[in-house]
């Protein structure tokens, strides 16, 4: 049974110290500082030992227990607890705030600040490209009467720490709410305590329960307005987003008790109208790879394509605008026009040299509102503030809107500027402990106490001079360390000739150390100069720190403004660069790609990249697509889905020119695999993807549908495949690419007039298959299945058999199989069906046009159902 708070009885006054503070920590690693170490005690140190991999010790018995221990060196701590906040383990540290020398009992210590996943602002935990966010997420409990609990409404909020930047979003349902997570990417998620999560947040790491009580609207306007100093919230203009605004009260409650200390920084809220941008849900920020690929790598990825920003500022921004294309046409084309603009003068070429000379303020800035700011913080900020000037003079001559607001955003702070030049040094230490940091003639009174100290080497170097020819010892030394202070040294075998003014401080194996009245009278005045201008000097850093404070907010939005400046321009780099097209926008309905390329993949093959033509409008709204394997379905697919995505982005796209009517919301549908965790099948992800496709795409939304209904029997995928295409045709009308191994659908276009087939093409010579990757006109003839099962290097024995049996099955396909064929599991694809078929008869009778998307699932069972009676 562990040790606990609860019988202290027999624990020494420390641990009875320990149990106190522990107890308002129960969920964090208490790290409690003993003189030059932080210590771990108890179930604290055992989980600290295993997953540091560091030495599980103890520490004497406390009610009459042995106590487990493990120990850290204090100065070694921040890359100990990075390790721990990657593993999503939260530190409470613990520092000693009274004095040892004048305590009674244990000395008096207190939780400074805590350290969690979404809070931490030190540059060593961080990645510099990559936000690192606390959200809240407040679910409504039974807010409808559905049972699935679909439909209940939400309210998210998030908050980088590391910039200040706060957002909250209401949602109509719990699924819009998990599409808004998995693109904010919390490293920390809020919810409330006693209600049951979606099973996709049920494993998720990072999660914290708040009790109920945080949760409320009240208490979050009373919260929020003490935070921005203001008596309401009108001014921020979140109006009408009360549950987004719950969410915030509890995420603010949470900061203020981890972080311990006022946050200049938190200064504004921003509600985000999700109608604003292209939606895009949790399956298609997978699919498109935008940040990572299916595997979890960041090569190869849309991003890894188009970031070559400057800075880091830049490189988060250009992230969060992948992940969330803009919907309003007014945004886009202000974008465009400011790379246009770049791009057309060159001077980009210019701008992207001198922004990498920025550091990133951002968190910097972060920093200084949290106190935490280190010397190099501040001496990066000065660097950065001596480079703007150079940026408005290249801003100058650029005027469109979006850069002219830019160019009124980046000030210059000039006297910001010499304040930081003149204060600290060229290349400081990275900590104020010790000193060193403060400019020699910035403070006159410091400059006093660091001559005392600093004579003190010419007043040693003549009282050794003196003592050697007074004794006649020609080997005496006058040193120092910082254990024992100043002394004169004196070999062990001269020691006997030592004046009996000499005082004995310290006795080594071949050396006696001595000190005289003379030497003891310097050291007091010495060590005292040392300790007052340390003490002076850590006084002029918070003095700085606050001055700094006073600039906050202009300093954050030249951050931003730098940011954005930062992605523009390395969007006209991308543009220049990877010969990209300025898309352009249209009222009327369409999507028209000329020359389209897959950006991703036409950088990692060898061979020339074959760029291919889409068009869709309100007349040819669907395309069945067929072709073999590996003939480059997918990657039509896909392109069209991030030139799509790049255009709302505000960039140049891939492709000679490309012209786009309004667009919702990119849907995916491709490619499967199991959700081992949810308890769902590969064929049970498909259909709750496809559902919800079909629940909320509209006649704006882009929708890929690769392969629909392989994951189940023949018949049945294709009578689902073939409804889904029709519901998508005629009842949705969206933009659809719809790639199919079923050439039955080529049949679509028959009866569904905005339906049209086109195929990738690909040649044949003997046994090998030539993939063109050409999007032709009109349906394959054939899917050279056994071809590419050759080049994936299947037995050439099987292959052989597979022939015959393919001779067979195509010979009977208007026939009875003949008996020399084992019956498979399935019925080929083009095996005619048993003519008295009740299954088939029942499906003649079935209208997929009349059925919604339930319907025709719940046919499908029972469609299954007679097959297997």
């Amino acid at each position: 049974m562990a040790v606990s708070e609860k019988s202290p009885t027999q624990h020494t006054p420390m641990m009875k110290q320990y149990w106190r503070i522990k107890a308002d920590h129960p969920n964090e690693l208490l790290f409690y500082r003993m003189g030059d170490f932080y210590e771990l005690f108890h179930d604290d140190a055992k989980k600290a030992a295993r997953i540091l991999d560091i030495t599980l010790t103890s520490r004497g018995k406390s009610n009459g227990q042995p106590i487990p221990m493990a120990g850290i060196p204090y100065h070694a701590a921040d890359n100990y607890i990075s390790r721990l906040v990657r593993k999503g383990e939260s530190v409470a540290i613990c520092e000693q705030v009274g004095d040892p020398a004048t305590s009674k009992g244990p000395v008096d210590r207190q939780v400074a600040r805590v350290v969690t996943p979404g809070t931490i602002s030190d540059e060593a935990f961080l990645d510099a490209k990559k936000d690192n966010l606390l959200a809240s997420l407040f679910i409504v409990a039974n807010s409808s009467p559905s049972t699935s609990g679909e439909q209940q409404a939400c309210g998210t909020a998030s908050l980088d720490i590391t910039s200040g930047r706060f957002e909250i979003s209401d949602h109509d349902s719990i699924e819009a709410a998990l599409d808004e997570i998995d693109r904010l990417s919390p490293a920390e998620l809020l919810v409330q305590d006693e209600i049951k999560l979606p099973p996709s947040l049920q494993n998720r790491s990072g999660i914290r329960t708040r009790p109920l009580w945080e949760f409320d609207l009240e208490n979050a306007h009373i919260k929020l307005c003490q935070q921005f100093d203001t008596r309401d919230l009108n001014g921020f203009g979140i109006e009408g987003h009360d549950l987004g605004l719950i969410a915030a009260g509890c995420l603010m409650q949470y900061v203020k008790e981890t972080q311990r200390t006022t946050l200049h920084h938190i200064n504004s809220i921003q509600a985000i109208n999700q109608n604003h941008f292209v939606t895009l849900d949790l399956a298609t920020r997978k699919n498109l790879e935008l940040t990572t690929t299916l595997t979890g790598e960041t090569e190869h990825t849309l991003a890894w394509v188009m970031d070559k920003t400057s800075t880091a500022m830049g490189g988060r921004l250009i992230r969060r605008w992948l992940n969330q294309p803009l919907a309003n046409r007014e945004a886009i084309t202000q974008r465009q026009d400011a790379v246009s603009d770049l791009l057309e003068s060159y001077q980009f070429e210019a701008l992207q040299p001198e922004l990498k000379n920025i550091g990133d303020i951002e968190r910097i800035l972060a920093r200084v509102a949290l106190k935490s700011a280190r010397p190099k913080d501040l001496a990066r900020l000065r660097d950065a503030l001596s480079t703007l000037p150079a940026l408005q003079t290249l801003l100058a001559p650029q005027n469109t809107p979006l850069l002219e607001t830019l160019k009124t955003q980046i000030s210059e702070f000039p006297e910001i500027h010499q304040l930081l030049d003149s204060a600290i040094i060229e290349n400081p230490p990275m900590l104020i402990r010790d000193g060193g940091v403060i400019a020699e003639g910035y403070d006159s009174e410091l400059d006093e106490l660091r001559q005392l100290k600093d004579n003190a080497g010419q007043f040693l170097l003549d009282l050794e001079n003196r003592e050697r020819e007074a004794t006649g010892l020609s080997t005496l030394k006058v040193g120092y360390n910082r254990v024992h202070g100043y002394y004169i040294e004196i070999s062990r075998m001269q020691s006997d000739k030592a004046p009996d003014a000499y005082t004995r401080r310290q006795t080594l194996k071949n050396v006696e150390r001595f000190i005289t009245p003379e030497l003891k009278e310097f050291e007091d005045k010495a060590l005292s100069a040392q300790s007052r201008a340390l003490v002076r000097e850590k006084s002029l850093y918070e003095q700085l720190l606050d001055r700094l404070i006073n600039e906050l907010s202009p300093l954050q939005l030249c951050a931003q403004a730098i940011g954005e400046l930062d992605v523009l321009s390395n969007f006209a780099e991308r543009a220049d660069t990877l010969c990209y097209c300025k898309p352009a926008f249209t009222s009327e309905s369409g999507i028209d790609i000329q020359k389209g390329r897959h950006p991703v993949v036409e950088k990692v093959i060898d061979d020339t990249f074959v760029a291919n033509e889409l068009a869709l409008s309100d007349q040819r709204r669907m395309l069945i697509i067929t072709g073999p394997n590996m003939g480059g379905k997918s990657t039509f697919m896909r392109q069209t889905a991030l030139i799509v995505l790049l255009a709302h982005v505000g960039s140049f796209v891939p492709a000679e020119k490309v012209t786009l009517g309004p667009v919702d919301r990119i849907f995916t549908r491709i490619g499967s695999s199991d959700d081992l965790a949810g308890g769902r099948s590969t064929f049970m992800v498909e259909m709750t993807e496809t559902a919800n496709i079909l629940n909320n795409a509209s006649d704006k939304s882009l929708v890929l549908m690769d392969e629909i209904g392989r994951g189940t029997s023949t018949f049945d995928g294709l009578s689902l495949a073939w409804a889904c295409a029709t519901y998508l045709s005629k009842t949705l009308s969206s933009y659809t690419l719809f790639a199919t191994h079923y050439f039955e659908l080529t049949q679509l276009p028959e009866t569904l007039k905005n339906v049209d087939n086109v195929h990738l093409t690909a040649t044949e010579h003997g046994d090998k298959i030539l993939f063109q990757h050409q999007v032709q006109p009109g349906p394959a003839n054939q899917s050279y299945g056994l071809q590419v099962a050759q080049l994936a290097g299947v037995p050439k024995s099987v292959i052989k058999d597979a022939k015959q049996i393919l001779t067979e099955l195509e010979r009977s396909s208007s026939s009875t199989p003949t008996k020399s064929i084992p019956a498979p599991e399935q019925v080929d694809l083009f095996s005619a069906p048993p003519p008295n078929s009740k299954a088939m008869e029942s499906l003649a009778d079935f209208n997929p046009d009349e059925s919604t998307p339930r319907q025709a699932l719940e046919y499908l069972y029972q469609l299954k159902s007679m097959l297997d009676s």
